[in-house]
């Protein structure tokens, strides 16, 4: 690693990797890297096919600018566009914040982003890594593949080609973070929503063993698809584009075309994620916790307390019956009573957004820290309980406090502008816990088991309390198998 004469601010680093030299900027003592390839553009042969290695280069690439985004639609009206037609497919980028590129043995932290398999890119200003990297950990924020590209199923096609971007990035940092100054040996990824299905997912993998060593999953998900659901809609998309529903019939699409065809797939408004193809994907991230390599990664997960609020942000339909709901997820008749017990007063909106929570994650979230506590892996379970103005503990309220920005776009909807008084102290204690759990395997509260069950309460001052959501989770009983 050498460094240019550009001033201490603004000052250019560059590092080796095994593809050719990157040129980066140092800002307020972080160096940072955008825009890194670690697999070769997904188009032309190589359309909707797993990852392929990255070419190399001549001379030093300039790493200064982020790398496209995977194609998407905007995630929602009046929302500037993430991906534009024309900016291709070389989506397949990295980048890396470090505070001592020179240096050696620092923790690493890869972060995959959520947005329900349809959206997301690490140029979303709320995933910005530099605050997160002068806590002394080097910082890795992946672009994986969404939406048809990432998740769509094809004959003869190796499905989940998301999940397997994440896998070559995984790889990547392996080979080429030593060079930043992390320690490949002391990986933690960590995620929230798709992302943390995405880790769930992994740490059961085989195909994962070796490439972390901690997880940290912020609000787990439920819903794969089998491959005979995934398949009708790839048929009801290419019936749309008017192709057929093969390799070579939707890969001569160009990517507009697809994202045009998305939303008369008649799946609703997330019609693509993981597909159990029995081999990266066996089944929901909880059933596969108990194999030795899940054991193996040290796990901190949990939720926020009101997730529907963030999933649903303009409330539950008109009109809803929270009985209806409960019986449509196979619960016994008592669910709802229980559910009004806990909440005396609450109208029929209210209880259905507390069902939703507990059905759409909070559920998820607690039979894998189960499961992977029975299995003997060290696990610690929290509840971000900390309410924002406008939606509450809502899905996605945790993510400007892990990553210590609290003026985003992405902040502002959730925390207010500027953000209420108290978030920079509970940003802190949340980044200290995770940096401190990626450099030593301690987030700083005790661990969840079966039989004490203790769990963290994030708010200010938080609290670590037998888990809070005893009585749901009765009501819920026996995991689902898928």
């Amino acid at each position: 690693m050498q460094a240019s004469h550009g001033g201490p601010e603004r000052a250019a680093v560059i590092v080796k990797t095994a593809q050719g030299s990157v040129r980066g900027l140092t800002r307020e003592g972080v160096a940072s890297f955008l825009g890194i390839p670690y697999a070769a553009a997904p188009e032309g042969p190589l359309r909707f096919r797993p990852p392929a290695p990255p070419p190399a280069w001549d001379g030093v690439r300039d790493a200064v600018a982020y790398g496209a985004a995977p194609p998407q639609l905007p995630p929602a009206p009046g929302v500037p566009p993430i991906w534009r037609s024309g900016d291709g497919l070389a989506c397949l980028n990295l980048n890396v914040w470090s505070p001592d590129p020179a240096g050696a043995g620092l923790p690493v932290m890869v972060w995959f982003y959520g947005g329900a398999w349809q959206v997301g890119a690490t140029a979303m200003p709320q995933y910005d890594g530099a605050v997160l990297a002068r806590s002394g950990v080097v910082v890795v924020t992946v672009d994986y593949r969404v939406g048809f590209e990432g998740f769509g199923h094809l004959p003869g096609v190796p499905d989940n080609r998301g999940l397997r971007d994440q896998l070559a990035a995984l790889e990547w940092v392996r080979g080429n973070i030593a060079g930043f100054g992390g320690d490949p040996g002391n990986v933690t990824v960590f995620g929230q929503s798709a992302g943390a299905a995405s880790i769930a997912l992994l740490t059961a993998a085989p195909a994962a063993a070796g490439l972390f060593r901690r997880a940290i999953a912020q609000s787990i998900p439920a819903g794969l698809r089998t491959r005979a659901e995934a398949g009708r809609v790839t048929g009801a998309l290419a019936a749309a584009a008017g192709v057929p529903a093969t390799y070579e019939g939707l890969a001569g699409l160009p990517p507009e075309a697809v994202l045009a065809a998305r939303d008369v797939t008649g799946a609703g408004g997330s019609p693509f994620g993981p597909v159990v193809d029995g081999d990266l994907v066996t089944g929901p991230p909880w059933a596969g916790m108990a194999g030795a390599g899940a054991r193996a990664v040290e796990l901190v997960c949990g939720f926020t307390h009101e997730e529907y609020r963030g999933l649903a942000p303009g409330g539950p339909p008109a009109g809803v019956d929270p009985a209806t709901a409960a019986a449509s997820f196979g619960l016994d008749a008592d669910a709802v009573p229980t559910y009004g017990l806990a909440h005396p007063g609450a109208g029929d909106a209210e209880l259905f957004t507390v069902l939703m929570s507990d059905a759409l994650v909070r559920m998820p979230t607690t039979w894998t820290a189960e499961a992977h506590a029975r299995a003997g892996g060290r696990t610690w379970l929290y509840d971000f309980t900390w309410k924002g103005p406008a939606l509450g503990a809502a899905h996605g309220v945790d993510v400007p406090f892990t990553f210590g920005d609290g003026r985003s776009r992405f902040a502002a909807r959730l925390l207010g502008s500027p953000p209420p008084a108290g978030f920079a102290e509970l940003s802190e204690r949340v980044r200290r816990a995770w940096t401190s759990f990626a450099a030593t395997g301690d987030p700083g509260w005790p661990r969840f088991d079966l039989d004490q069950r203790r769990t963290r309460l994030w708010d200010l001052p938080p609290a670590d309390v037998p888990y809070p959501l005893t009585d749901f989770r009765r009501i819920w009983g026996r995991p689902p198998r898928r």
